[in-house]
């Protein structure tokens, strides 16, 4: 498909990815309008529609909106998402209910405003989902739970949809944006996590570059329809892996934090629930 034209919607627009995403597409020809809670600034500015994903009543009326500017819609992205630390062992509280609504439901509200546009255009759903949602971690069970049901989600709607619309899942892996910050405060430092050293000399790192990432979403955009998709090479491997050696990829991530928690590199402290 020619991106040349093509109309598309992203949420999560000011963040890190989201803008980068908008650049990408905009430089391919694409008409590109975003959706976030947050005001945009930059090169972003004025085609970003404020709006909560945790309000339906907004984000109908911005999805509204945005395809009015748009005149009609050839491609959702469901980028937007948010990404906090909790402990399993513990009972879900407002942050762990946050994520699914955000995560899944913000997908789901923005999707069902945008269909009947995109099944108008015979257009496009993506969804970002995340490795997380194959490759397990600790600390993050309501992000991954959210992120997998995405992937569930996308799936229902391929097989209701998909003779009139195609739907993608993607799995960005670790890119060193804002949605790290909180649980960087917290001790999690996902960046250390996939970066391997021996003798303060980096020998691989897993890190995505956003500019990557983003050229990854256009090739997705403009491709043929996949079904799911890394981001970039060592993230198609490691989601190969992840899907195909699960146990192994289990074992290597607890001994993996389990070292540098002993060392010292890891400190997790959730801060204390009332």
């Amino acid at each position: 498909m020619g991106l040349h034209g093509k109309r598309v919607l992203i949420t999560g627009a000011a963040g890190g990815l989201g803008s980068a995403t908008m650049a990408a597409l905009a430089a391919r020809g694409c008409n590109v309008i975003g959706l976030d809670r947050t005001p945009a600034t930059g090169a972003t500015a004025g085609r970003v529609i404020v709006a909560d994903l945790k309000n339906p009543a907004e984000i109908a009326a911005a999805v509204a909106e945005a395809i009015k500017r748009l005149g009609g819609l050839d491609i959702l992205i469901n980028n937007a998402g948010v990404l906090d630390l909790q402990d399993p062992g513990a009972p879900p509280v407002g942050d762990s209910m946050e994520h699914f609504d955000v995560n899944l439901f913000g997908a789901w509200r923005t999707t069902a405003a945008a269909l009947p546009a995109l099944l108008e255009s015979h257009g496009r759903v993506i969804n970002v989902s995340s490795l997380f949602a194959v490759v397990n971690a600790v600390f993050i069970p309501a992000y991954s739970a959210s992120k997998r049901a995405m992937v569930a989600y996308s799936d229902v709607l391929r097989m209701q949809y998909g003779d009139r619309i195609g739907v993608t899942t993607v799995y960005p892996g670790y890119i060193g944006t804002h949605i790290h910050d909180k649980i960087l405060r917290q001790g999690l430092s996902v960046a250390r996590l996939v970066t391997f050293k021996l003798g303060g000399t980096t020998l691989l790192s897993l890190e995505e570059p956003v500019e990557a990432a983003a050229r990854g979403m256009v090739r997705v955009c403009g491709g043929r329809v996949r079904r799911d998709c890394g981001l970039t090479f060592f993230g198609t491997l490691s989601l190969v892996a992840a899907r195909h050696w699960p146990r192994f990829v289990d074992g290597f991530i607890r001994w993996r934090v389990g070292r540098l928690v002993r060392t010292g590199i890891l400190s997790i402290s959730l801060e204390p629930k009332r």
